[in-house]
């Protein structure tokens, strides 16, 4: 048997391949792929979440809108909420806003006291 050196160069990379080795060269071009997807899902991720109303206000009509409670919905994605607005009937995803009042909590609170 010959060495790889004596039968020349091609011919031992494609034995090596054919055996089911690979080169660092494949590993790279699919890293780099990878690599390139990731920023596309999270550079569109980032704008549709900046593209969302932001705040309790209607987009619409600008009254405060009603929050719609779903456990699973709010620890999945804990910075975005569902409201609904009574005024004008939209509803949809908006962004939370962190440290604003919550004052449908506050009348719940009144009204159970009385």
């Amino acid at each position: 048997m010959r060495s790889c050196a004596a039968q020349g160069g091609r011919e031992c990379e494609l034995a090596d391949r054919a055996a089911g080795h690979y080169h660092e060269e494949g590993m790279l071009v699919v890293l780099v792929l990878l690599v390139t997807v990731a920023m596309r899902v999270a550079i569109v991720t980032a704008v549709v979440y900046l593209l969302l109303p932001r705040g309790p206000l209607c987009p619409h009509c600008g009254i405060e809108m009603a929050a719609l409670r779903n456990r699973f919905f709010d620890r999945l994605l804990p910075l975005l909420q569902r409201r609904w607005c009574l005024e004008c009937g939209w509803d949809g995803v908006v962004r939370r806003v962190r440290g604003a009042p919550n004052h449908s909590s506050d009348v719940m609170s009144r009204a159970a006291r009385s």
